[in-house]
């Protein structure tokens, strides 16, 4: 700043007004502020989001710490994490939890810098109580996304899990559907909101969950693989199958495509994320769509005002969206068997 200074023959406290872009009581003339902004320009500035943390500044920098970046739908959460930051003149820095379970980890080691304006979290991670212990102390305010039933601790934003289950499921019993079947997916936490809605609906409408048809299993691909072959197995069969996640429905997909279930014709399947890669399975997966956008734009304005206003204190609560049910090729009425 002082070399832009002497390049543009200002001051450098007002090369600091310039690039900082904040209102002054006196105007910086135009021709000065252009003369400023070419000599940065010139001398290739950037600013130092670590000298800027260090003095008090804001560093225009927001922490997401995810849970798990291999997950498909972190992946795609992210992405529209750092559009909207983006678009309201922030960076994100990303954090990833470590899968070891056995790890105390500290907030430090998950974020390269603790020089950030906010944090966003991505996940339920209340098996990393050394990393929760230090987000509650965080002199940053910490918003929390996709918290399942982990004690309410943050502002958090979350989607109505049982809606979009019941919608599934209620659309599965409109096709005439009685056998339907639940795979479960085995997430940090013990996230079991998904299943209970699926036992719920079970009980009220189809006089219960017939032996056999709820499955858990890791939430990958081969895990829905495994356990559409241990239902598909059974002495009676079921005809639909909705899953807690699409990544465990692809993988039902593939397992029924390779034993001759035609999916379909002899077996319906409904997941629940609609994460890019449903819409282009074959055939076309059915399933719950997350409002991932509207989630993390919320998050992110909120974040970003905490940030700017000092007095705030960011008061645990929780703001739910509703996902919606979309229709594809994967789902049809259920075919007499022999």
């Amino acid at each position: 700043m002082r070399d832009i200074a002497a390049a543009a023959d200002v001051s450098q406290s007002t090369v600091s007004r310039v690039l900082s872009g904040v209102e002054t009581r006196v105007p910086i003339a135009p021709e000065t502020r252009e003369r400023v902004i070419q000599a940065s320009r010139r001398l290739a500035y950037r600013p130092n989001p670590l000298a800027r943390g260090l003095r008090g500044a804001s560093t225009n920098l927001i922490g997401a710490v995810v849970r798990d970046f291999s997950d498909p739908f972190f992946a795609e959460a992210i992405e529209a994490l750092v559009a909207e930051s983006m678009a309201h003149g922030y960076n994100v820095v990303l954090g990833h939890v470590h899968p070891r379970l056995d790890e105390a980890i500290p907030l430090t080691s998950v974020l390269e810098t603790r020089h950030t304006d906010a944090i966003v979290l991505l996940g339920d991670v209340r098996v990393h109580p050394q990393l929760l212990a230090d987000l509650r102390i965080s002199r940053v305010p910490v918003v929390a996304l996709w918290q399942g039933t982990s004690p309410l601790e943050f502002p958090t934003a979350d989607t109505d899990d049982r809606a979009g289950i019941r919608a599934g499921l209620e659309h599965l019993a409109s096709l005439g559907h009685r056998r339907i079947a639940f795979v479960n997916a085995e997430l940090p936490g013990g996230f079991r909101v998904r299943q209970a809605a699926y036992v719920e609906f079970m009980r009220e409408r189809l006089g219960g969950v017939p032996d056999g048809y709820l499955e858990s299993c890791p939430n990958t691909l081969a895990g829905g693989d495994a356990a559409v072959r241990r239902l598909l197995a059974l002495p009676e069969p079921p005809s639909a199958v909705a899953t807690s996640t699409d990544l465990i429905a692809v993988g039902v997909l593939h397992a029924a495509h390779n034993l001759g279930a035609t999916v379909p014709e002899w077996l319906s399947v409904v997941g629940f994320d609609d994460i890019q890669l449903s819409g282009h399975t074959v055939p076309a997966l059915t399933t719950s769509r997350m409002p991932t956008a509207r989630i993390v734009s919320y998050a992110i304005n909120l974040a970003v005002r905490l940030a700017r206003d000092p007095e705030a204190v960011p008061e645990p609560g929780i703001e739910i969206f509703a996902p919606d049910l979309i229709i594809r090729d994967s789902t049809a009425p259920p075919v007499r068997r022999r």
